[in-house]
């Protein structure tokens, strides 16, 4: 279920997404499902709390309460901040205290429309030749796609924890900690 995405939107990121992090031996970004982690963070508003910070102290995938699942609701000025970030100043005197903001948001909406209601369907050649095109974009998303492949799979991306998997990290280990082996490895 899209928390900000329209149906073709979601289709051109995902497409952006694999280019930037390819399916082939090893899983890629539409594995590590992506494009719900960014679709997920530009919509963190759509839900009450907010998809901002994960609780804690543990996930429960090495023992502890998994209380990662559950999100904090965010002080006043924590969410104007994120709000900012996120939407945008729209005007709002309380976001422009420093002036106008483009969000997140709005940004994602202009670079999509960059690469064209048909990217999802030109060759691989082409969808490389329009994300370098914008080259503003194509760091967002890409910073973006990193974040979903290789963040905490609370978030919406790192599905199966396949990003970790494929970088041998054991992710998160409270309550249990490292081992001394563990902490010696190269």
């Amino acid at each position: 279920m899209a928390r900000f995405f329209d149906e073709q939107q979601y289709a051109i990121v995902q497409a952006a997404c694999a280019r930037l992090i390819p399916t082939d031996q090893d899983p890629g970004a539409t594995e590590g499902g992506v494009v719900d982690f960014i679709d997920g963070f530009l919509g963190a508003f759509a839900t009450d709390p907010p998809l901002i910070w994960a609780g804690g102290p543990f996930s429960g995938r090495f023992g502890g309460d998994p209380r990662f699942a559950s999100f904090h609701r965010l002080n006043a000025r924590d969410e104007l901040a994120w709000r900012t970030r996120i939407e945008g100043s729209q005007g709002i005197p309380e976001r422009e205290r420093l002036g106008p903001v483009v969000g997140l948001q709005e940004r994602y909406r202009t670079g999509i429309a960059t690469l064209g209601d048909d990217f999802a369907e030109v060759p691989d050649e082409e969808q490389d030749r329009r994300l370098k095109a914008n080259e503003e974009f194509l760091e967002l998303i890409h910073e973006h796609a990193c974040e979903g492949m290789y963040g905490a799979p609370e978030y919406g991306g790192n599905r199966d924890l396949v990003g970790w998997n494929y970088i041998g990290f054991a992710g998160d280990v409270q309550p249990r900690g490292y081992t001394d082996e563990e902490v010696s490895q190269p």
